[in-house]
């Protein structure tokens, strides 16, 4: 059976108004919270070769790089933390830019790209969700906030491979036929990214265009799901909260997600995965999931005292 490890890398943090994604709210409300990346290390059964995944790359080092549109929004985000970064995490552990294969984004928020400039090595390969490379284009708008700004010269397009559209045959992609979309559990598309049941990538739809999470299998009897935007505040995984929206001062209707009933329908996914666990490959016996959200400060604080951030392990 393969399994992988997997690692929370420091990536930054960030200050968020709670009125922004939870409803009721207290309009005074702030929280600075995480924004997480992760080390994923897959060996290979046959020839033993080793791949790594990087998971998000958090908060950009130097604010200053990011698009001037966006000024405004980081500004309402303070107090912001930009260090260590993944670049920097990694370096705890031994590894540099030149060790990972893939970087793969839960989606392209300014919070989670981080600095793909620094993976240059021509080996690494970048992986986004469909319709994420419209978003950066421009091909594809979203008028929802001051959040909703895009890179076009994010990503090295001869190293990037957006994955196919979860709602067509594969037989229609035919340069994607290694990335099947199939039901994984309560999951309508995921794919077996190694091919051997270790890594699956679930479409997660709602949030954003190629808004994807990542399962992955770390024993016979336990995975983990990094599942970035998906949730910003438990609260909402509980019911406790509804997805909040807001008028800004142009009085234009906003709201963090771009499809606000698609994003509870797979957040009901979710929270059923987390209660009753997962089946995969005919077994019978469902495997516990745990469930980790991007955003999720009481997760990253457990881990801190648990030493699960790389080089300690998940």
């Amino acid at each position: 059976m393969a399994t992988v490890t997997a690692h929370a890398l420091g990536a930054g943090h960030l200050t968020i108004p709670e009125r922004f994604f939870v409803n009721p709210a207290d309009p005074d409300a702030k929280r600075t919270v995480p924004s997480l990346s992760f080390l994923i290390q897959h060996k290979d059964a046959v020839s033993g070769e080793v791949s790594r995944i990087v998971f998000d790359l958090g908060m950009r080092r130097d604010l200053s790089l990011y698009p001037p549109a966006l000024e405004s929004h980081l500004a309402s985000r303070q107090p912001i933390s930009t260090e260590p970064d993944p670049v920097a995490s990694l370096a705890k552990g031994g590894l540099s830019v030149d060790d990972i294969d893939y970087v793969m984004f839960s989606h392209v928020h300014y919070d989670h790209v981080g600095m793909p400039r620094d993976f240059d090595n021509e080996k690494t390969k970048f992986i986004v969700g469909h319709g994420a490379l419209d978003l950066l284009n421009g091909t594809t708008k979203h008028d929802l906030g001051k959040h909703m700004v895009f890179e076009s010269d994010l990503l090295p397009l001869e190293r990037t491979i957006e994955l196919p559209a979860p709602d067509v045959s594969n037989s229609s992609s035919p340069s994607h036929t290694q990335f099947a979309w199939k039901r994984l559990g309560p999951f309508p598309q995921a794919i077996d990214f190694f091919n051997d049941g270790s890594v699956y990538v679930v479409n997660s739809p709602g949030h954003l265009p190629g808004h994807i999470n990542l399962l992955c299998r770390l024993s016979s009897r336990k995975f983990i799901i990094m599942a970035g935007d998906a949730c910003h505040d438990v609260r909402l995984l509980t019911g406790e909260r509804d997805i909040a929206t807001w008028t800004d001062e142009t009085g234009k209707n906003c709201c963090i997600h771009v499809d606000i009933p698609t994003a509870k329908e797979n957040l009901a996914r979710l929270r059923a995965v987390t209660k009753d666990g997962i089946e995969v490959d005919g077994e019978t016996e469902r495997a516990p999931v745990e469930l980790v959200f991007a955003h999720d400060f009481a997760w990253e604080e457990d881990a801190v005292k648990k030493g699960r951030f790389w080089p300690g392990k998940i």
